[in-house]
Order: C-alpha cells, then sequence, then structure tokens
C-alpha cells in the first residue's frame, strides 16, 4: 500500500522550484508509504530526467508488502517508456505473471506492481479487467504520449485530480491537491447532501470545489499532445438469470469463491491478520483463512463494559476453530479522549465522515498498530451490501412485493421474520424512514440555508438495483473511504474478500430468497460456512461498534456544541442558520422522536471539519 502524487503540465514545463514542490507534495503523505520513497522528473522533449525543466512529475511512498527489495521501489520503468506509480494490490498477479511468462515476458522483479506494466505493454488498457485486487495506479506511457489513471472496481483505493490552467495534478489524498488550487471552495451541493441525507463520495465530486475522483471500474486518459482526456469503464456487472440453480449449489459455488477470494488475499511478505469482532461476516475470513494458512492470527478488541464487547462470541469461535486470538482492552467510552480523536480523523479523511463509528475504527486500528507486529489487515467491509446484511433490504424486500401486489408473500415474509426472531425483530423506525416512501421527509431540514435537490437514495426497481447502489454509490465508497485514510494513517494494508469483483458478481445474480429469507439475512453465507459454530452462523442480531453516540451528543457535547454553533463557520458560509440548528439541537435534547442523534452529529463533525480546512 502506499501514497501516490503526479504533475502534467499541457502548456509548458515545470521548473526546479516545482520539483521541490511536489516532492514535498508527495511526503505529505509518508504515513502511506513510510518504507521507501521515490520522485522522477521527466522531460518530454529529451525523453530523460530534467529536475530543472519537465513535463511529468510521479511521486510516490511505499509500503512494502510484496516484494520487499529495493527492486520493487517506484515509480518503476521497463525501460522502454514505461513508467507506474501504483497504490493497492493485484491479488492474482502470481496467475497473471505465470500467463504472460508464457507469452514470453521476462520479469525483474518479484512485484505485483511489474505485472500491471506489463499486462498493460500487453492487452493496453482493456487488461486491467484481468486484475483481480484494489488500485490507483498512474502510468505513462512515453511512446504513446499519454498517461493512463485507473482505480479499481470498488472505491477501495482513492485517486483525485485537479485541473489548471492547461496543468493537471493527481495524489492519493486531496490534501496533497489543495495547495496547488488557485482559491480553495467549498462544494455546497456535496455538504447539503451530507448534512441532509449522511451521503458521502456518491459521485465523482468532493466536498472541495474542482476537485474530483477518477471514478471506479474506470480509466482516465490523459492525452499529452492534444490534452484530450478520454474516459472510459474497463469491467462492469454481467448480470444474468440462474433460475434452475439450486441453494445446494449456490452455497457450494459462493464456497469456493469466497475461499480464493481469503486465499489470494493472504500473499504477503508479511505478516497478515484478521480484525475478528465475532461477528458473522469477521468469522467466515477468520476460520477459511485460518484452514489456508499455518498461524493465522486474529486481533479482537475488547471492552470491561459488556454492552460494548462481543468477547463471548470471539471466544466461541477461537475457541471451537482453534484460532489464534489476540485481544485489545479498549475504552469507547472516554468522550473527552474520543473527541481529540475527531480532530485526527478529519485530518486523515480529509472530508467529513458519517458518524462517531469512524473515529472508534481509527482508535482501533491505531491500538493495534501499537500492540502487534501486523501489516495486513483482513476486513469483512462490503459483506453487508453483498449479501443483504443491512435492516434496509428487508424493508426493500417487503416493499417492493407490496408495489407488485405480491401480498402474501409480503405477509409470509413478515411472518417467518416474527417467527423465527429474526429481521422484523431489529426494527428501527430511524433505518426504516430512509428507505419506505410513506416515511421519507421530503423537504430539507429546518436549519438548512441551502435548498438543493435530494438525492433519491430509496429510488430503485428491484433489490439487484438496490444493491448495485449501495455497492457503486451510496454504502460503500463512503465505508471504503474511512477505512483507506484510517487504516494508512497508521501504515496498515486492509484487504476486503468480500468485496472479490468474481464474488460480487456472482453474488449479485442469485435469487434474493438465497440472501435474504424469512428475515435472515446473509442466508448464502451462513450456508456456505459450515464451519462456524451455531451461536455465530445462526446469530440474529448484529453488533459493530457500540460507542454512546446519542448520549454524548445529549450531554458531555453539550457545552461544546452550543459553543461553535453560536459563532459557526457554517452559517458565515451560507450553509445553516445557527440559530435555528442549536433550537433543532435543544428539542433533540429534550428527546423530540423525529429528530435523529446522526442529525446532530453530521453537523458537528461538518463544523468541525470547515473550521479545520477553511479557517487554518
Amino acid at each position: 500500500m502506499c501514497g501516490i502524487f503526479g504533475a502534467v503540465n499541457l502548456k509548458g514545463s515545470f521548473s526546479n522550484n516545482d520539483f521541490d514542490k511536489f516532492v514535498f507534495l508527495t511526503d505529505m503523505v509518508a504515513y502511506r508509504g513510510p518504507n521507501a520513497s521515490g520522485y522522477i522528473a521527466i522531460n518530454l522533449k529529451e525523453k530523460s530526467e530534467n529536475k530543472d525543466k519537465f513535463e511529468i512529475f510521479l511521486g510516490h511512498r511505499r509500503l512494502s508488502i510484496i516484494d520487499l527489495s529495493e527492486n520493487a521501489n517506484q515509480p518503476l520503468s521497463d525501460g522502454e517508456g514505461l513508467c507506474i506509480i501504483y497504490n493497492g494490490e493485484i491479488f492474482n498477479y502470481l496467475e497473471l505473471k505465470q500467463e504472460l511468462k508464457q507469452e514470453g515476458f521476462i520479469f525483474k522483479t518479484n512485484s505485483d506492481t511489474e505485472v500491471i506494466l506489463k499486462i498493460y505493454k500487453k492487452y493496453g488498457e482493456d487488461g486491467f479487467s484481468k486484475l483481480n485486487g484494489m488500485w490507483a495506479f498512474a502510468i505513462l506511457d512515453i511512446p504513446n504520449r499519454k498517461i493512463i489513471l485507473s482505480r479499481d472496481r470498488f472505491s477501495i483505493k482513492p485517486l483525485y485530480y485537479i485541473q489548471d490552467r492547461g496543468r493537471f495534478y493527481f495524489a492519493s489524498e486531496i490534501k496533497q491537491l489543495l495547495p496547488l488550487l488557485p482559491k480553495k471552495e467549498l462544494n455546497h451541493t456535496v455538504m447539503f447532501k451530507y448534512i441532509e441525507q449522511g451521503l458521502v463520495d456518491y459521485d465523482d465530486e468532493s466536498f472541495f470545489k474542482n476537485v474530483y475522483k477518477v471514478k471506479p471500474k474506470h480509466n482516465f486518459v490523459i492525452h499529452l499532445d492534444t490534452g484530450e482526456i478520454k474516459i472510459s469503464k474497463y469491467w462492469d456487472y454481467q448480470i444474468e438469470e440462474m433460475p434452475n440453480l439450486t441453494l445446494n449449489e449456490a452455497a457450494e459455488n459462493f464456497r469456493q469463491l469466497f475461499i480464493d477470494s481469503v486465499k489470494i488475499r493472504l500473499r504477503s511478505d508479511v505478516k497478515v491478520g484478521a480484525l475478528l469482532s465475532g461477528g458473522l461476516d469477521s468469522s467466515s475470513i477468520s476460520i477459511i483463512a485460518n484452514k489456508l494458512q499455518d498461524k493465522f492470527c486474529t486481533y479482537s478488541v475488547i471492552s470491561k463494559e459488556k454492552k460494548y464487547s462481543e468477547e463471548r462470541y470471539i471466544d466461541i469461535i477461537t475457541q471451537k476453530a482453534k484460532i489464534e486470538n489476540h485481544k485489545i482492552l479498549f475504552k469507547f467510552n472516554d468522550e473527552k479522549i474520543f473527541l481529540k480523536y475527531i480532530d485526527k480523523v478529519i485530518y486523515h479523511n480529509d472530508e467529513p465522515f458519517c458518524g462517531f463509528s469512524a473515529v472508534a475504527q481509527y482508535m482501533v486500528l491505531e491500538t493495534l498498530r501499537k500492540n502487534s507486529d501486523i501489516v495486513v489487515v483482513l476486513s469483512g467491509q462490503g459483506g453487508d451490501e453483498i449479501l443483504m446484511g443491512y435492516l434496509k433490504y428487508f424493508f426493500f424486500n417487503i416493499r417492493n412485493l407490496i408495489k407488485t401486489s405480491a401480498f402474501k408473500e409480503a405477509l409470509t415474509q413478515l411472518m417467518n421474520s416474527f417467527i423465527k426472531r429474526t429481521m422484523v425483530w431489529q426494527f428501527k423506525l430511524s433505518e426504516a424512514r430512509r428507505y419506505l416512501p410513506f416515511l421519507i421527509r421530503k423537504t430539507p431540514k429546518s436549519f438548512l440555508k441551502i435548498n438543493d435537490t435530494l438525492e433519491p437514495i430509496w429510488e430503485a426497481n428491484n433489490l439487484k438495483e438496490r444493491q448495485i447502489l449501495d455497492i457503486d454509490k451510496y454504502s460503500v465508497p463512503a465505508l471504503t473511504h474511512y477505512e483507506d485514510r484510517n487504516s494508512m494513517a497508521h501504515s496498515l494494508e486492509i484487504r476486503l474478500p468480500f468485496l472479490d469483483h468474481r464474488l460480487v458478481n456472482y453474488v449479485l445474480n442469485l435469487p434474493i430468497a438465497f440472501k435474504l429469507n424469512s428475515g435472515w439475512s446473509k442466508y448464502i453465507l451462513r450456508k456456505a460456512i459450515y464451519e462456524l459454530p451455531h451461536q455465530i452462523r445462526w446469530r440474529r442480531d448484529k453488533q459493530g461498534f457500540i460507542i454512546p453516540e446519542k448520549l454524548w451528543l445529549m450531554k458531555e457535547f453539550s457545552s461544546l456544541i452550543n459553543k461553535i454553533f453560536t459563532k459557526s463557520i457554517l452559517e458565515e458560509m451560507g450553509i445553516i442558520d445557527s440559530k435555528l440548528f442549536l433550537e433543532y439541537y435543544h428539542k433533540f435534547q429534550r428527546g423530540k422522536k423525529d429528530i435523529w442523534y446522526t442529525d446532530i452529529s453530521r453537523a458537528l463533525i461538518a463544523e468541525m471539519w470547515t473550521r479545520k480546512f477553511f479557517m487554518n
């Protein structure tokens, strides 16, 4: 895992002062790559390196994971006019390397980076569809006078860019680009949808005007002679029906795909472990990884307070499956310490995030890094989206059945869920109101000054479309955003077996009943991973990071909220009315039922973020 920075001058040349500046901007994210650094300045006319006069700069910070030798440091060139800087991992690099060797290609390193270059040389940009992994990279192709940016399928690795007067800059993190903007401005539309609906990373815009993301699944090609930019999709879902597939066949197919996904994500020249929460997703990953790798280690966060701890479930799986486990005692309930960490998470994320769970995760990963020698971590992110783990999918299913007049089936699903004490027992109005039409608030919050168009997060023609929207737009990108920034802040690489594109595509095409059955979410996973202890395999609830967010907002953070919103920078920027917000907040403190604590936490995070990036 790494950090990258690049600069392209389409209308002139950069100078030595620019070179020093670009080195500094590359090194701003040294925590993403503490093991090595590399910088190259290319004079295209001379086809040589020249720090005093150049059109192309490529900078790289390396966290060494595969091939720890200096030979694999970047920028990596092939000696024939191709050069790459790259953040991520290609998990099927061994298979691709063997395929390329049979075609006569010779390799000088054992890295996955060199495999990308050879794939491009053999297949061009279309070859990126062969990659199984997570990536954000830039390839300079001098013979064909172009630079190709590419980003993985599911927004796992970040890649941002700006354009200014014939100059093009790209980087792993927004903070690297902000000093290059002619003027730093807030994107009011993005901020509105964040405060109103909790949306982040839902399209290619950022919270800063004129700072954009390279879209996942896409290549972004800059033609150096003309300045033309060509954007193309290198991969998409293959949607097909599986009418004759039985549940047992589907479970076995899923099992084999899942095992292989975990297997290739164990490839590393440094220590790999897993975060084990005791939930279904992390337990499935851990139990398979433990079978595939000797002395596999898992790490679990526990609390002395039982309501915040999953220790019972952690003990069940580690003891039954004989999995090595290291417990880290952690306190989530110190609001003063927690408040200090919000500022750190704001810095590393560059943009607002959707609640205090992101801060809790940052603290967990920091504790993990300090208390272990682990560098690579397997995580269950993405499992809820591809396997219908969220309660909202139950609501959507019932809603769609009612819309299509399938009242009997809707009633059957509700009754089965009630009898088996599954999803209907977890009913929360705060969740349902986001997706059931008759509960959706159609007008913005009273304290918002701007009145932009709401994002139709509740609209989907069917559950398959709903899942794709969550994977591509509304859920996974936000989660992978803070998972990447929080892990890389501590020089940790997180790998996500549930977001293997083969697995995602397969599960999307399965019948709904294989994923959501009688109120049981993730039904296919429960059927496929039969090694799981019964208490976990058929566990009804899900907990995750439990922190007293609502209580803190009502009480402990009250003086802070009243103080900073008395003189709000969000009000100065035309986003909110402070007086109306404080009235809204005080109603929340009094327990008004239609005001949700997430509304308050987002406004607080937005205010703190705006102060950090626009006042300092």
